[in-house]
């Protein structure tokens, strides 16, 4: 496997590119070798979800598409990233019992630091956001989807 591999894709801010982008992340580590259908590969498939709907619902119609990009680095470091050209950032809401929904943040960051990586935000050059997870890979235990 070559030192640094990516791939990304571009799709309309639409609630239909949710699934097609969960896919494409799943295809991409298929494609490299790294597919797997164990709780960490559903962990993955939760939060590349969560982001893409947040891409969606959170940029209230104002940016037209969102960006997924995969990277592996030196079989070490798995890094997703969702990029919108919203200007405003996540923002941790209170989880109150009674309400549906601003829950999808704590979810990412938890399942993040349950495989032991992390979450993060930075900004674009345009003015939107990427938001990232970054997890450790373990060859051995190439088991991502």
């Amino acid at each position: 496997m070559a030192d640094h591999q990516e791939a990304s894709v571009t799709l309309p801010s639409d609630p239909a590119s949710v699934p097609t982008a969960r896919r494409f992340v799943v295809e991409v580590l298929d494609g490299w070798g790294l597919a797997g259908a164990d709780d960490l590969a559903d962990a993955i498939r939760l939060m590349v979800s969560e982001l893409a709907t947040n891409a969606v619902l959170h940029t209230f119609g104002q940016s037209p598409t969102f960006t997924v990009d995969v990277r592996l680095e030196r079989e070490e470091h798995l890094h997703i990233g969702v990029t919108d050209s919203h200007p405003r950032w996540p923002r941790r809401l209170p989880a109150a019992v009674q309400q549906d929904n601003g829950r999808g943040m704590v979810i990412i960051r938890s399942l993040a630091a349950e495989a032991g990586g992390r979450l993060s935000v930075t900004p674009t050059e345009e003015g939107g956001k990427t938001v990232w997870i970054s997890l450790p890979w373990a060859p051995a235990a190439a088991s991502y989807a």
